[in-house]
């Protein structure tokens, strides 16, 4: 393998503990809530939909549009999460807004403790890095943030690209970019969407669900480009 596309939710990064996003958030709009209640809203906004959540139990007919669009266009992204984060009556202003805004910071994601040596060994044994992401949000500010920048060749997001895995074409493209054929590359992420890289040439590997700060089994692909 000369190549290794990374997907970045749930593969390089997890957000933050729901109870930690809402008490932040909550901070943000200048409101101190007590754990407990913080909890009891984190629950009932994580049925809603959260970005880097779970999928929403269900997306009102006014949102669908903006829901179908999300990892496409950043305004749709926007209004998709906090649409549905105002379906929850919370009785603190901008906090829809708030919850939003810390999937935008580095605050607001927790890296795998494998995320960092990973890239550096990659780097080190000459294996080209590009992370592929279906997003509308620019991820580069939080890998400037975790000083991981120079360790990623390329940054393929779907609302730059105008692709979404598992399209062909935006694993075509991160090949492209990297200069690889996708023969020559392997693609980790944690869903079949991740796996449909299979459709477009290149190997792939999906690696189990893990919590923030817990082992993910990510150095594991350093076995694979490297037997």
């Amino acid at each position: 393998m000369k190549a290794v596309l990374l997907d970045f939710h749930g593969t390089l990064a997890q957000v933050e503990e729901p109870r930690d996003w809402v008490l932040a958030a909550a901070a943000a709009c200048g409101v101190q809530l007590d754990r407990v209640r913080a909890t009891a809203l984190a629950d009932r906004l994580l049925t809603a939909g959260r970005a880097g959540g779970p999928l929403p139990a269900r997306v009102p007919p006014r949102l669908a549009e903006l829901w179908a669009d999300r990892d496409l266009y950043p305004y749709a992204h926007r209004g998709a999460y906090t649409g549905l984060a105002a379906t929850v009556e919370a009785g603190i202003d901008g906090l829809a807004e708030a919850l939003y805004e810390r999937v935008l910071v580095p605050e607001g994601w927790v890296p795998y403790p494998d995320t960092a040596p990973t890239l550096a060994a990659l780097r080190g044994a000459g294996v080209r890095v590009a992370v592929v992401s279906n997003i509308g949000f620019d991820l580069r500010p939080i890998f400037d943030a975790w000083g991981l920048t120079d360790l990623v060749g390329a940054f393929v997001l779907s609302y730059e690209v105008g692709r979404c895995k598992p399209d062909p074409a935006i694993f075509w493209r991160a090949c492209g970019m990297l200069g690889v054929d996708p023969e020559e590359a392997l693609m980790v992420g944690d869903t079949p969407a991740d796996a449909g890289a299979v459709n477009a040439g290149c190997a792939a590997l999906v690696l189990p669900a893990a919590d923030p700060g817990r082992p993910n089994g990510l150095g594991t692909i350093l076995d694979l480009t490297h037997p």
